[in-house]
């Protein structure tokens, strides 16, 4: 049996959309506090099902496109973060570095995955 860990993006998204869930359910009150939690809520979620519909692509122009949009969302969230960060909207927003490295991973691997994507189809 291999000892090594599996590498399961699926579970990653689902585990990083929960940490994104549970972040802006801590965002009450100010209307920016709100603004930028349903923001977040959206962009920081979606990747997740986007990744789901790649892999049930028609094609592998319409897998690359899914991927690419995903990459979009990880991007905005990652803007929002920071912005959520700087203000700061949370009470410890020290605690958004670990969720921004993150996100920053997951933006590496949709690159990467774009990529390799890309080249097989050429």
């Amino acid at each position: 049996m291999n000892s090594e860990p599996q590498y399961n993006l699926e579970e990653r998204l689902l585990e990083y959309s929960a940490r994104i869930v549970r972040l802006t359910e801590k965002m009450k009150g100010s209307q920016a506090k709100v603004h930028v939690s349903n923001q977040l809520l959206r962009s920081g979620t979606a990747p997740m099902a986007h990744h789901g519909e790649a892999q049930a692509a028609e094609s592998p122009k319409d897998f690359i496109h899914k991927l690419r949009i995903a990459l979009k969302e990880l991007r905005e969230t990652s803007r929002w973060l920071k912005l959520a960060q700087r203000v700061p909207l949370i009470d410890k927003p020290a605690l958004l570095s670990e969720l921004l490295d993150e996100t920053e991973q997951l933006i590496r691997i949709f690159h990467k995955s774009i990529s390799t994507a890309k080249k097989k189809l050429q």
